[in-house]
């Protein structure tokens, strides 16, 4: 460039300024480096998850591949992929089951491929954080507020008056969801501080005050029999509005509607609540005949019922925790025992009746002083299991001359609703927190006192007499006749028979009635049968005593359930050992074990053995084909001939 060309004008802003970084440009820059290493890692582990071996496909998408392949190329003109995949749809709802078995062997095929050469997969535990549950104590507590002096006395007829002395509330979430973690429902106890402490239908009746004997409670039958009660009650699908109830439970009568909706909306709301604010019109069954309500074994049921529920919400089939939960909460207050926590004080029977929002908020508060739950230590006391006493099984007006109503005798917090001259008359016979039975051994934390009346034997016809017991109970001693009793009711397994009757009935019945609709073998030998895909059960009969069995079929995700069962009482002892052999070609899978006994057909499917057979074993209708060996005899070492 020459001294005469004219000066050139310079863009400085295209010009880099390099300038020497202060600490918060470093620390800047050492953030963003930060945070460049953090997203490659996390690209890193996407592209590792991505690697991993895809879940098979189903049949559909086996039929869709090969008819958008032929469907494309015989149209040409069709506008694409979306007209082939909704003509694959169409064809695909035409075809019939065996044109689809094809597509529906292969699938099945591939996934059990893949089940084979896949790594297990440790399944991740369910972290609950917060309770979902339909148990409300204080629902219930609202409605017992408003019930009539008419009202107390129907709901002490039919055995539920301990209730009516329900003083918690609310349920100490934090407490339940420890306990449901320590709950195992396979054997039925809460292994806590240490100790494994079993639960029974006597630990129900000592802490809500329901009886732990009497007629197992069977809420399954035609649904032809209750269809005047679900039109009633407005049943539908979802089942029956609790909200419906509680305004039915706000008029003053008190005959035989009210105390139906009573035990519904006590079922749906505290004793036995399921994962909706519904209650089930299956328990509408065992409320056709109301003067037999007080007959059942609550116990068994409330504790039944729980485990059910429980069990439920830890296989993932619902959200919320179904069961009387204030159960687990109230015998854990009354089984672990804590420094200052009143160790001395009187047991109040039922303790339902003992525990209120002052008494439970006292218990956490010194519960959290201490360390948590689990700090103190398991009572080894008896919790009256052992005592036949007044407030269970004698009959109050044998005692008092028919002074006291039926049902005062599940709770002395009753008593304070009587007038001051009755009370005074009450108090010169006997008081209900000093009697004890005769020779009842003395417990700590139990009053028992010296007996000025001699009790006068309280006998009475086994709860089962119209099932054929002949035998009578006498209920001012220990007497497990009816919880033992073989006349206990079973009902007919088949949906469209309403029958109930001792198992020998119902073998007879059986025999007489539905000849044609089970399957007779003998013992001792195998036998060959088969379950359709729509099959749920199949009756097996013995020939040579008429003992009725089960088969039952549950299908699951990755193949089938069965297992078999007796229909006898729960309190039964008598089991069967049984084979279940299925096999496809060189393979076989099998399965030996012991029957459990139910009173008729199985809800769900509890904690107990079964056969899983996988889909490939299934015929070509979608059958399950078994050989089944039953023996009359318990012997483990016994084998089919």
């Amino acid at each position: 460039m020459s001294l005469t060309d004219p000066p050139q004008v310079v863009d400085c802003s295209i010009i880099p300024v390099f300038q020497v970084p202060n600490e918060g440009d470093v620390s800047i820059l050492n953030v963003n480096d930060e945070e460049n290493v953090v997203s490659e890692e996390k690209r890193r582990k996407k592209k590792k998850k991505q690697v991993s071996a895809p879940r098979p496909a189903c049949s559909w998408v086996y039929f869709s591949r090969e008819f958008i392949k032929e469907y494309s190329a015989s149209h040409p003109e069709s506008s694409g992929l979306k007209a082939a995949t909704k003509a694959a749809s169409d064809a695909w709802k035409l075809m019939s089951i065996e044109e689809k078995e094809k597509y529906t062997r292969r699938a099945r095929e591939v996934w059990d491929n893949y089940l084979s050469t896949a790594p297990a997969r440790i399944p991740k535990p369910r972290k609950q954080t917060k309770l979902v549950t339909r148990c409300s104590p204080g629902r219930l507590f609202s409605v017992l507020q408003r019930l009539t002096s008419e009202q107390k006395d129907a709901v002490k007829s039919m055995g539920f008056g301990s209730l009516l002395g329900l003083r918690c509330r609310t349920l100490r979430r934090s407490l339940c969801l420890w306990l449901l973690e320590r709950f195992n429902t396979a054997r039925r106890s809460l292994e806590i501080c240490g100790e494994r402490i079993p639960l029974s239908p006597r630990d129900v009746e000592h802490v809500m005050g329901l009886a732990a004997c009497g007629k197992d409670v069977v809420n399954s039958g035609p649904d032809d029999l209750i269809a005047d009660l679900r039109y009633i009650y407005n049943a539908t699908n979802r089942g029956i509005s609790v909200r419906l109830l509680e305004e039915r439970l706000a008029a003053p009568e008190a005959g035989e509607d009210f105390k139906r909706s009573f035990i519904l909306y006590a079922l749906g709301t505290l004793l036995s609540p399921t994962a909706r604010l519904d209650v089930s019109p299956s328990f509408l069954h065992f409320l056709i005949n109301m003067d037999a309500v007080h007959q059942y074994n609550w116990g068994k049921f409330l504790l039944d019922r729980l485990v059910r529920e429980v069990s439920r919400f830890r296989q993932g089939k619902q959200r919320a925790v179904g069961g009387c939960l204030l159960f687990l909460q109230l015998f854990y207050y009354e089984s672990i025992s804590i420094e200052g926590a009143g160790s001395s004080a009187p047991v109040i029977i039922p303790c339902l009746s003992s525990w209120g929002e002052e008494e439970i908020t006292e218990r956490e508060k010194r519960e959290r002083e201490l360390g948590g739950y689990g700090c103190g230590e398991v009572i080894s006391r008896e919790r009256c299991h052992d005592m036949e006493s007044l407030e269970y099984r004698i009959q109050v007006e044998g005692l008092s001359g028919g002074k006291m109503s039926t049902g005062v005798e599940h709770n002395p917090v009753f008593e304070q609703e009587r007038t001051q001259g009755d009370e005074e008359q009450m108090n010169e016979d006997f008081s209900m927190e000093e009697i004890c039975v005769v020779n009842c051994p003395k417990s700590k934390g139990i009053m028992c006192g010296d007996m000025e009346e001699i009790v006068e034997p309280d006998v009475r016809p086994c709860c089962n007499k119209e099932y054929g017991c002949s035998e009578t109970v006498d209920y001012t001693r220990k007497n497990d006749h009816e919880e033992n009793c073989t006349h206990a009711p079973c009902a007919c397994p088949l949906p469209a028979c309403n029958f109930v009757g001792s198992s020998e009935q119902l073998s007879l019945h059986f025999s007489s009635k539905h000849w044609d609709s089970g399957r007779r073998f003998r013992y001792n030998a195998p036998l060959s049968v088969s379950l359709g895909m729509n099959e749920q059960f199949l009756v097996l009969q013995a020939e040579e005593d008429g003992i009725l069995f089960l088969l039952n079929k549950s299908v699951e995700n990755i193949g089938n359930i069965a297992m078999i069962t007796c229909i006898a009482p729960s309190s039964s002892k008598v089991n069967y050992m049984y084979d279940l052999v299925s096999g496809k070609g060189m393979t076989s899978l099998r399965l030996k074990s012991l029957t459990e006994n139910f009173p008729g057909r199985v809800e769900g499917f509890p904690p107990m053995d079964f056969l899983l057979i996988p889909f490939r074993f299934l015929g070509p209708a979608g059958e399950i084909n078994l050989e089944v060996c039953i023996w009359n005899s318990t012997e483990l070492g016994s084998d089919c001939p």
